[in-house]
């Protein structure tokens, strides 16, 4: 009975993140087709090496009806397939879904960073948009809610699929990559748009987009200059800043520890680590459990799951596994580059009210999910290294959910001023100190 009410409140929090319900018949659609596991789309068949073409190149389009839980809206979208790098450097094909302004002006557009939390790539956005739906899809489809609103202030709407075709969950750099080549490819001559080189573009993303959202403005700079000097901004809101971090917040908690292996799964995937022989039996079940699901299969499904129950009794300290500090120390924003474009950053420290009581010294409380010292850090961080322009807003009394409805209509009204070119808001030298963002120190195994 209390793992099944876990489930309950779990799909009820993935529900609420976009403040809407999952419809019923979403169980009936939940295994996706035949059609869907083999979309030709999605595989690069061309002749010649993928690594012949430039980032954000358009490799393949399709113009297609925008599906709502499966059934076709009056809404068409434009999907691409492009040329972009994985976490790793290696060229890939990825998809970003397109809907064109309802006005025509093609010279504005929000990239929309998806939350949909997955380590299955038939999850993705561009998928659900496409009429195949997943249960784990159905996250994606929830956040019609925050798209409806861009799309009635006469936005573009570009939608990358953030974790790529390999559902690199939480390998922050990738999502990067994924969604700076998909503004490329989305305003490049090829894609048919109404959009080009001179569409002025807003970063916007929750919780799991969040993580695209900042990496792509963090490294805009360097790996996308033709994308970062069209930035208006990024809002973003439940922000991952250090991973490690995180794996300690929610240990043990009763809600979101389930997200603890899947984390653990992304980013060893991402950067080919095989973590698996440092589990014992339960560890390994419950990789694999995981390990081609989604957030509503993990979210509640291990109440009072800690990194001990899953390792061996010789790594029951993490920062033991050199190749997982390795790993989480790639994906620590802390260490990445100062946006150069102003940011709006909305965090929640409520974590209590969705079952996380941790408060660890270095790491102290957060939304349930997410640590609040490490987000306030990275944000003091940021206007200490140049960018003045960083608007921040904690809400101490509210968790991961609730804060979702309210960052929304501040994110989209943040965007708006910034479109119209008015001068960014700044709370630098108000926000309250933070966590150390150091990178992670390897310990010896006993």
């Amino acid at each position: 009975m209390f793992r099944h009410t876990k489930r309950v409140l779990a799909t009820a929090i993935t529900a609420a993140l976009a403040g809407t319900a999952v419809p019923a018949a979403t169980a009936a659609a939940a295994t996706p087709s035949a059609a869907a596991a083999s979309d030709p789309f999605y595989t690069y068949d061309g002749s010649e090496p993928l690594s012949s073409y430039a980032a954000g190149t358009v490799l393949k389009k399709r113009t297609l009806r925008y599906h709502i839980e499966g059934l076709p809206s009056p809404v068409k979208a434009i999907q691409l397939l492009y040329r972009t790098s994985d976490a790793q450097g290696r060229p890939a094909a990825n998809v970003t879904t397109v809907v064109r302004s309802i006005t025509g002006d093609g010279s504005k557009a929000v990239s929309y960073q998806s939350f949909y939390d997955s380590l299955n790539p038939k999850d993705g956005p561009s998928r659900a948009i496409a009429g195949d739906v997943t249960l784990g899809g159905t996250i994606a489809t929830s956040e019609n809610a925050f798209l409806a609103p861009l799309l009635v202030k006469g936005y573009n709407i570009v939608i990358p699929d953030t974790e790529g075709q390999s559902a690199d969950f939480a390998a922050g750099p990738e999502y990067a990559a994924n969604t700076l080549d998909s503004i490329r490819a989305a305003t490049g001559p090829e894609a048919g748009t109404g959009m080009n080189a001179d569409t002025r573009i807003g970063l916007m993303g929750y919780s799991g987009g969040s993580i695209a959202t900042n990496w792509a403005a963090a490294l805009a700079p360097a790996y996308a200059p033709d994308v970062n000097k069209r930035l208006v901004g990024f809002a973003e809101g439940g922000l991952l800043v250090d991973a490690a971090h995180n794996l300690k917040y929610v240990n043990g908690s009763l809600v979101w520890s389930g997200v603890m292996p899947m984390a653990i799964i992304g980013v060893a995937r991402s950067y080919g680590i095989d973590l698996k022989q440092y589990m014992n039996s339960y560890g390994r079940r419950v990789y694999e459990e995981v390990e081609h699901g989604s957030l509503l299969d993990a979210l509640g499904h291990y109440p009072g799951l800690t990194w001990k129950k899953l390792a061996k009794p010789q790594y029951a300290d993490p920062n033991s596994v050199t190749e997982f500090v390795a790993a989480v120390n790639k994906v620590n924003l802390g260490s990445a580059a100062t946006p150069t474009v102003p940011g709006l950053i909305v965090q929640g420290d409520g974590g209590v009210a969705e079952g996380t009581f941790g408060n660890r010294p270095g790491i102290g409380t957060g939304d349930g999910v997410m640590v609040s010292g490490d987000v306030r850090a990275l944000a003091r961080q940021y206007c200490a290294t140049g960018n003045g322009s960083i608007a921040f807003h904690q809400y101490n009394l509210l968790g991961h959910v609730p804060v979702a409805a309210a960052w929304a209509p501040e994110a989209i009204g943040w965007l708006a001023d910034r479109f119209a070119g008015r001068t960014a808001p700044s709370d630098c030298g108000h926000i309250p100190p933070g966590n150390s963002l150091a990178p992670e120190q390897p310990t010896s195994a006993p």
